[in-house]
């Protein structure tokens, strides 16, 4: 199975990486996002560190869970041959309704494949009043002319 666009990535490809990424994890399905990732993936996230698809699934469903109404921007910070770095940053609320914007980086590497072999984040959440969202449009996917992290000045 191949998962493109394969490494090397150029600008473009990397692009396009980043937003496959968004994409899939603005679906809040787990099931549907963890074949992006190699079956002995590594991650730490946060504080938390997984390995394989296990792992993802179980870490995912327990995040969406807690984090509801999730909606997320990705965008490309630089790349080389098969590792790409991103910023992200994205909005949702707890079980009481307190609305968060948490922002990060991560690292990410890829097999040759076009699967994620590692994926490195680290995220700081800042408590928002819910006057103050930015990432508004229909759960899912970020529509194409929405506006990116650059726009809102993040």
């Amino acid at each position: 199975m191949t998962r493109p666009p394969l490494p090397p990535f150029t600008r473009e490809t990397a692009l396009q990486k980043v937003r496959a990424a968004e994409d899939a994890w603005n679906t809040r399905n787990p099931q549907g996002v963890a074949p992006a990732y190699t079956d002995n993936s590594v991650w730490r996230n946060r504080d938390t560190f997984l390995r394989g698809h296990g792992e993802i699934i179980s870490f995912l469903s327990r995040k969406w869970q807690r984090e509801q109404d999730y909606r997320l921007i990705k965008e490309l910070w630089t790349y080389a041959e098969n590792r790409i770095a991103v910023r992200f940053a994205y909005e949702w609320h707890d079980g009481s309704g307190q609305w968060y914007r948490s922002y990060g980086n991560e690292n990410w590497e890829f097999a040759e494949d076009g699967r994620m072999r590692r994926r490195i984040a680290s995220i700081n959440d800042m408590r928002i009043d819910p006057r103050d969202r930015l990432f508004q449009w229909r759960l899912g996917p970020r529509p194409a002319n929405h506006p990116g992290l650059e726009d809102f000045g993040l």
